[in-house]
């Protein structure tokens, strides 16, 4: 029996992607921007997107068995709907994991080598020589998030020889943390940390979990790498920290409001570098998103798929 699916332009389709689900069993319907009003929302057994129920009541799916996000985060969904109700639903789980970890080390090294003083001298034809170049190696680098993207964090890391502490609420299995601290005790780890990378989920624990308490645990060299949420992060009380030196740097790919505010200050910290949540983009992306896809649905035809 063929199952109703719906695709959305969270990811880039080819027509040989379609056709490939369609041979799987489902009638594919496809829509190019999640701000649309999906027509007939009723007949849909399952759909793949991003952000689709931030503008369409999932209520009004109403037969509605699966859910694929092409998302590591569930931040743009109704969980508590989804439990109730008994969706099953997957995240794109390692599928941006290598991207983000590359630019964690990437952003790392640019605050510890002064990389836009390079750069800015560079645009003005300026040798000028910077002598408070700091190494990586022998440093401690906090991964807060021990799932898939602070995984590939810490396998990268630890090729520069730093000393990696993973905080999560279950102990890892990978053997690239050299420690593991529960996170109930993150505060415990901050002053012996020079290098922060948050990957944690946005929950209601992990809301401002880094807030003016933490920075002034924190060396005042210690920088701060966010590739999780904005709102992991006091935004505020971070902008304080760094006016005040109570921290040397940090590296944003995620502010509490996107796009980030022409006049938020963080603009033009000498200290601070600002992507546009764009730490997740690599060229690889697209077929593991849709290998993520292909599988889960696999498996999901084959057992609480069938009706």
């Amino acid at each position: 029996m063929s199952h109703n699916i719906l695709l959305t332009g969270a990811l880039n389709y080819s027509k040989d992607n379609i056709r490939l689900i369609g041979t799987m069993g489902f009638d594919v319907d496809f829509i190019q921007y999640e701000t649309e009003k999906v027509e007939n929302p009723g007949k849909y057994d399952a759909v793949v997107c991003n952000g689709l129920f931030l503008y369409n009541n999932i209520e009004a799916f109403s037969r509605l068995k699966y859910i694929q996000l092409t998302s590591a985060g569930y931040d743009r969904v109704p969980m508590e709907y989804i439990k109730i109700h008994g969706i099953e639903i997957h995240n794109a789980r390692g599928v941006y994991s290598i991207p983000m970890a590359e630019w964690a080390v990437l952003k790392t090294l640019e605050l510890y080598k002064q990389s836009k003083v390079f750069y800015n001298n560079q645009a003005d034809k300026k040798w000028v020589k910077q002598r408070g170049i700091s190494e990586l190696y022998g440093k401690t680098v906090t991964i807060a998030g021990c799932g898939s993207i602070g995984t590939e964090a810490a396998k990268r890391f630890k090729a520069f020889g730093v000393h990696i502490v993973g905080i999560d609420l279950l102990k890892p299995k990978e053997n690239y943390y050299d420690e593991f601290i529960h996170a109930s005790h993150l505060k415990e780890t901050l002053d012996k940390t020079d290098v922060l990378v948050l990957t944690l989920p946005l929950t209601e624990e992990t809301y401002h979990l880094i807030d003016a308490q933490c920075f002034e645990l924190m060396k005042n060299d210690a920088v701060v790498i966010n590739i999780s949420r904005g709102k992991v992060i006091d935004e505020a009380e971070l902008t304080a920290a760094l006016k005040g030196n109570k921290i040397g740097g940090a590296a944003l790919d995620v502010f509490e409001e996107e796009p980030l505010a022409k006049s938020s200050p963080l603009w033009e910290m000498d200290n601070v570098i600002v992507t546009p949540h764009n730490s997740f983009v690599g060229d690889s992306n697209h077929k593991r998103m849709f290998d993520v896809i292909i599988n889960n649905l696999k498996v999901w035809l084959n057992s609480d798929g069938k009706v």
